[in-house]
């Protein structure tokens, strides 16, 4: 075990978590693309000791090649740290960080007290509270550093969001969407323009666990000072595509999108919320028509028509773009 983990170790050990000769196993975990996520256990010490370990990875696991750098890794603490000063329990506890590696230990949640909030979506288990508590746990992070000139030094990390985000979802689509082209630009220099509060970046059901305490959120590696109407045109889009996934269930998800906009906008207090609802608006069809044509396709659409009637929808609404998320929810309910 320590020659297969021999790096794994090292970094255990500069983290202070093992111990010089200690023995540990390693669970590979399932996770996203972008980091290997495992389970320490530690040789002797009881299950409850065990936590995760987490380290970026430079080129991610896609099939196109989407490289990023991996101090993302870092960012993802830095907004761990932040996020649990604004929003109290939303987040694992953190127990360690080696720079040098690119990776981080945290908190271990045992999966029975906290599901995977994509999996109760999936499961029917769908809940508007769930839709309106991560709302405001997002809204108290963004109020929380909105026109702070110290977060926009602390997370100054263009050089890790474009790589990550805006390039594989809105650039890369473009160039599968000539006539779209040139407004899925816009709306990739727009959003990286605007410097206006702590963005997550990764705002996926995948990335957020059902607990009693509250959604508790992950994966914030994409952690960037920039325009927060990404965030919650990120999570939004997400409501839409279940409407595919699970189309018995179109209903409820689409209450999810309902209760997820209006929790949010409610709370907007830094700028005017016709303002952001407008840029979540423009956003949202450019990072739907990027799950079907983007670097980072939903991998439950693989019927045809399914992916034809997103296109069909985004590009109308690229093209002629509606300014209330009410018309996104009617345009798209009208497709299905």
């Amino acid at each position: 075990m320590q020659d297969a983990h021999q790096d794994l170790r090292i970094a255990l050990e500069r983290m202070g978590l093992l111990r010089p000769g200690e023995t540990f196993s390693a669970e590979t975990l399932a996770g996203g693309v972008s980091s290997d996520i495992l389970r320490i256990a530690l040789s002797g010490r009881s299950p409850e000791s065990s936590f995760c370990f987490k380290r970026a990875l430079a080129k991610l696991k896609v099939a196109a090649d989407w490289r990023a750098p991996i101090e993302r890794n870092h960012a993802e603490v830095e907004w761990m740290r932040v996020a649990e000063e604004l929003a109290p329990g939303s987040v694992p506890g953190i127990l360690g960080e080696d720079t040098q590696a690119g990776a981080f230990a945290m908190e271990y949640l045992d999966p029975t007290a906290h599901p995977v909030w994509k999996d109760e979506l999936r499961d029917g288990n769908i809940r508007t509270e769930t839709a309106a508590a991560v709302a405001r746990v997002i809204a108290a992070i963004h109020a929380g550093t909105a026109k702070r000139a110290d977060m926009a030094q602390r997370f100054a990390n263009d050089h890790i969001f474009y790589p990550i985000r805006l390039e594989p979802y809105l650039l890369a689509t473009a160039a599968r969407h000539p006539d779209c082209a040139a407004r899925l630009g816009e709306l990739a220099e727009t959003t990286a323009r605007n410097k206006i509060a702590l963005v997550h970046g990764d705002l996926s059901p995948k990335n957020i666990l059902v607990a009693a305490r509250g959604p508790i959120l992950l994966d914030a590696e994409c952690a960037w000072y920039g325009d927060p109407a990404f965030d919650l045109a990120f999570c939004l889009n997400h409501m839409l595509l279940k409407c595919l996934w699970r189309p018995q269930w179109r209903e409820q998800y689409l209450a999810c999108y309902d209760a997820l906009a209006s929790t949010y906008l409610a709370r907007v207090d830094w700028e005017p919320r016709a303002a952001i609802e407008a840029r979540v608006a423009h956003l949202l069809p450019g990072l739907f028509l990027g799950r079907v044509d983007g670097k980072s396709p939903a991998e439950y659409l693989t019927d045809e028509r399914d992916k034809e009637r997103v296109r069909r929808v985004a590009r109308r609404l690229l093209l002629d773009p509606a300014d209330r998320l009410a018309a996104i929810r009617e345009a798209w309910n009208a497709e299905l």
